[in-house]
């Protein structure tokens, strides 16, 4: 018994190690989010349709480090709230919006559509990519430049 005393005290300081490592990544993929703005590249569809914005600063999002989350779609600005619960993990609360009627073309009512079913988030290569749930679509960032 006791030879084996040594062993799981490894195996429970380890334990407790990885535990704590995890919880840290959680914390820092959040916080990787929060304080940071981005404009719209693109949208990428499941059915491999690409649809790109006339014009970039027209399509925007602001993570707040404090949960506040603000956008500009098009003619209209929001603001509203997000989280991470998990690595990659995102949620976005409702968009208060303002009510102007954007042109045709305007990407705005897909956006709007699309803000309650994006689930999730991966920051590569500088660029944001902001997943909606059942492969529904990608929609690709890059930060503003400022």
């Amino acid at each position: 018994m006791r030879r084996h005393c040594p062993f799981v005290f490894s195996l429970l300081v380890i334990a407790a190690t990885c535990s704590a490592c995890t919880h840290t990544l959680e914390r820092d993929t959040a916080a990787d989010l929060g304080g940071t703005s981005w404009q719209l590249v693109k949208f990428q569809g499941s059915d491999d349709k690409t649809l790109t914005p006339d014009d970039k600063a027209k399509y925007t999002i602001t993570f707040g480090a404090d949960g506040a989350v603000s956008a500009r779609v098009d003619c209209n600005r929001g603001r509203g709230t997000w989280k991470s619960s998990g690595p990659n993990q995102l949620a976005l609360g409702p968009l208060a919006l303002t009510r102007a009627m954007c042109p045709p073309g305007s990407l705005h009512d897909q956006i709007v559509k699309h803000w309650d079913y994006i689930r999730s988030y991966i920051i590569k290569d500088r660029h944001l990519f902001l997943s909606l749930m059942a492969d529904g679509g990608i929609y690709e960032f890059e930060p503003i430049a400022g």
